[in-house]
């Protein structure tokens, strides 16, 4: 098969993948900053975190870690440049969709003319889940001004599920981060 036409199956392919991904993410920076000052940085955990479970904390720390490197930030243990602070949290979230049938041959209705077939049968469906956010603050060390935040946002489920989404989302982050890696646009 010629690139030619194996280049609309691939289009096809990667649209397909991209519309699988859940991870909702929102980012906002303060644009006064000059991002290319920071050449270190320090990963924090917010004082009344509830802990990652060692999976998770594992995905976020080696994918953040990656993308600074890619931008040239190095890890310090002291004297950084920026504060990377992560927040993670779940809230058990309840959907509620009402829908409308009309159960043809389904049970009889009686109404005003008696009884009939095939009348409107409502019914909701209800279904809980637990629905995970992952912050990530960077904050500048010297001014302690926030300086770039993303938020993402996902459903919660197994560790190695959640390792996924984490490591996703942290990559989704880090492309909008204001100061690119080489190659990205």
């Amino acid at each position: 098969m010629s690139l030619s036409a194996r280049l609309p199956l691939l289009f096809t392919a990667a649209a397909f993948l991209s519309a699988c991904s859940t991870v909702s993410v929102t980012t906002d920076y303060d644009h006064a900053t000059v991002f290319t000052n920071y050449k270190s940085y320090d990963l924090a955990t917010a004082p009344d975190q509830l802990p990652l479970s060692p999976t998770s904390e594992s995905a976020l720390d080696d994918t953040l870690r990656g993308a600074m490197a890619q931008r040239g930030i190095r890890e310090v243990t002291s004297g950084a440049d920026l504060n990377v602070v992560s927040h993670a949290f779940t809230k058990d979230k309840i959907n509620v969709y009402p829908a409308a049938g009309w159960g043809y041959g389904v049970p009889y209705r009686y109404g005003r003319y008696g009884m009939w077939m095939g009348a409107p049968m409502g019914y909701t469906d209800v279904t809980q889940y637990t629905q995970g956010t992952l912050i990530l603050d960077f904050v500048d060390a010297k001014t302690k001004k926030l300086v770039f935040r993303g938020v993402a946002t996902d459903t919660v489920g197994t560790p190695e599920q959640n390792a996924e989404n984490i490591q996703e989302a942290v990559r989704k982050i880090m492309h909008d981060f204001p100061l690119p890696a080489p190659g990205q646009q």
